[in-house]
């Protein structure tokens, strides 16, 4: 996986802005295995690096492309631009359940079984994880991000199932997601969870046409309590986790119970202000008007205000649990927002796995993915907007103890 991600920063860092990417309500929604197959024809066809990227813009995956199948449909990609957009199918299907053929079979354990289980994991998030020691970590994120400027009709794009468009036949390259930028930057943690940087962010977000999740990641200790006092964790499914077997369970928070606190910035807010002088024919001269027709005059004033989305929405996830150990080693949480907000969509996946920090192995955030729908003029409430998805990966190395520091 290091490896992987570091060709990947390699050519991102170095790729033009003019990747090309189908809108969302053109993407035609497919399987990983048609994804493979897709893959295959095009290699047989002889289809370019640039082809084979441009058809990948315009689908979109119904189930979770895991990071095994993912590294073992690199070998078809035909270069760069192809291996950057499978790696966004695998961050944008983060969240899905993978094909039912990766599911393991084994039958689901009785209602005793599931208690047990949950039982387990109740024990390590209160009884490990929650007395996780101060740690420092280097968490470096790519950002990647579609613009919301719509399709011209004339681009030839269209919603069929059974077609897509080989050619660079789109009318405004920067409505579709592609790589923007990525960051390096040491954070802290406190119990498992990031804690807030000492110095405030001066970045000017929104004006720069971009967001930034101001509040941190959910702890776990708090989603799982969450879910407990909800009521509402039930069995769901097995799945595999790197090769293991793990549990999971679906849950719901109401908005009474939640705690989930959202703060993405920024939107803009507009206030118009001046003098306005409405004249006619008779009274136009007084007023600068000419040609004796009406019109409109005065001292006219726009500014652009931006300022942050808060809200505690409720939200649902899964929980992904070692059936032997407790361990919780998935989390995933999807915010429910009301249709009006600016804000549409914060789904969070984060992986946790095993890592040495101050000559101990503790078990901690190494990997998330972070889906972000939002309203980026700011106008969700009036009859038709535009829409922005922002896609962020972040991962967590160079873990250590701050007192080993």
């Amino acid at each position: 996986m290091k490896r992987f991600t570091f060709f990947l920063l390699l050519f991102v860092l170095a790729a033009p802005a003019f990747v090309f990417v189908a809108p969302a309500w053109a993407a035609k929604k497919i399987t990983v295995g048609q994804l493979e197959d897709m893959l295959r024809s095009m290699q047989r066809d002889k289809k370019t690096d640039v082809e084979v990227a441009t058809a990948l813009k315009q689908i979109e995956l119904g189930e979770e492309l895991t990071r095994a199948t993912m590294n073992s449909l690199m070998g078809l990609a035909q270069g760069p631009y192809t291996t950057e957009q499978i790696y966004i199918l695998e961050a944008r299907s983060a969240d899905l359940i993978p094909p039912a053929s990766d599911l393991p079979s084994t039958p689901a354990p009785d209602a005793d079984g599931q208690k047990a289980i949950l039982a387990k994991a109740a024990a390590y998030v209160t009884g490990t994880y929650a007395q996780l020691p101060s740690l420092t970590a280097m968490r470096t994120t790519l950002r990647f991000q579609d613009n919301f400027e719509a399709v011209n009709a004339s681009s030839g794009i269209t919603g069929s199932a059974s077609e897509v468009t080989t050619t660079a036949g789109f009318s405004k390259a920067a409505s579709f997601v592609r790589y923007i930028n990525s960051t390096a930057a040491p954070v802290a943690l406190e119990h498992g969870a990031e804690v807030e940087a000492p110095e405030k962010d001066k970045t000017k977000w929104g004006a720069n046409r971009m967001i930034s999740l101001e509040q941190h990641d959910l702890n776990l200790n708090t989603v799982f309590q969450a879910a407990q006092e909800s009521g509402s964790i039930q069995w769901l499914r097995w799945e595999l986790i790197n090769g293991k077997p793990a549990a999971v369970y679906s849950f719901g928070v109401p908005k009474k119970l939640t705690k989930l606190d959202v703060n993405i910035c920024c939107f803009p807010k507009i206030d118009q202000q001046g003098i306005a002088h409405f004249y006619n024919a008779t009274n136009g001269a007084a007023f600068g008007g000419a040609g004796g027709a009406g019109g409109v005059s005065g001292d006219f004033q726009t500014t652009t205000d931006w300022h942050e989305f808060t809200a505690t929405p409720p939200f649902h996830g899964e929980l992904f649990i070692d059936p032997d150990s407790g361990v919780i080693v998935r989390m995933i949480t999807e915010a429910e927002f009301r249709p009006t907000e600016v804000v549409h969509q914060v789904d969070t996946r984060v992986d946790y796995a095993p890592v040495k920090a101050g000559g101990k192995v503790v078990v901690v955030p190494v990997k998330t993915f972070v889906n972000t729908l939002v309203v980026p003029g700011g106008e969700s409430g009036s009859g038709t907007y535009t829409t922005r998805c922002t896609l962020f990966t972040s991962e967590y190395t160079h873990y250590e103890t701050q007192a080993s520091k």
